[in-house]
């Protein structure tokens, strides 16, 4: 089933599909951590700029990798739900933002912010299973008003692959598979990423 030797030739991969884009005024959204060696290289390859998408999900009360909404630094996007209090949505909310803080300084310390309205935003992850985060996470960037959203995945289940299209203007993932055992299993090569190594494609691409 592997279809890429490592994130970084995933990204390339990807590249040669997003070709329509190369050279305009949209913008790469990686969603760390593993979707910022897919996002550094179609940036690369495009001449785009990239930044991350510091977006983290809020899970159910019962089932917490069910989400039911996900913050970024600057907003939060939840779906109600009669099990899910206020006072349970505010203490999850305000961790979740925490926590981004954190990810933010030991990042993206320094690193330019874009707006996002009016323009394409392409966000890229290394794959998906479910698409239930990153379908929030597509509607929490639309409240930043962005001419189009473009969700970019190297592999991912077609059912995930609905469900991001309703939300998305366009949707690009090569490699489709109802046997979806899990992301990890299109790669030769999927070994966690560090923070270290997050930072350096950051530092490495706003050096270039």
């Amino acid at each position: 089933m592997q279809h890429y030797y490592d994130r970084s030739d995933a990204g390339r991969q990807l590249a040669l599909a997003l070709s329509a884009y190369r050279d305009s005024d949209a913008l790469v959204l990686a969603i760390p951590r593993g979707g910022v060696p897919v996002a550094y290289e179609v940036a690369k390859a495009l001449r785009l700029n990239m930044e991350l998408l510091l977006v983290k999900k809020i899970g159910h009360p019962i089932n917490p990798e069910y989400a039911i909404g996900a913050v970024s630094i600057e907003d939060a996007y939840i779906v109600p739900h009669s099990d899910a209090s206020e006072a349970y949505l505010r203490e999850a909310c305000s961790k979740v933002h925490n926590r981004l803080i954190e990810m933010e300084k030991l990042w993206c310390a320094g690193a330019p912010v874009t707006a996002r309205q009016g323009r394409t935003v392409i966000i890229v992850d290394d794959g998906i299973a479910t698409g239930n985060t990153l379908y929030i996470a597509v509607q929490l960037v639309r409240k930043a008003r962005p001419k189009k959203i473009v969700v970019v995945v190297p592999a991912a289940p077609p059912a995930a692959l609905r469900k991001l299209s309703t939300v998305a203007d366009e949707v690009v993932c090569p490699f489709v598979s109802d046997a979806f055992t899990g992301v990890g299993a299109f790669y030769v090569h999927f070994e966690e990423m560090s923070d270290a190594e997050v930072s350096r494609y950051i530092k490495q691409l706003h050096s270039s």
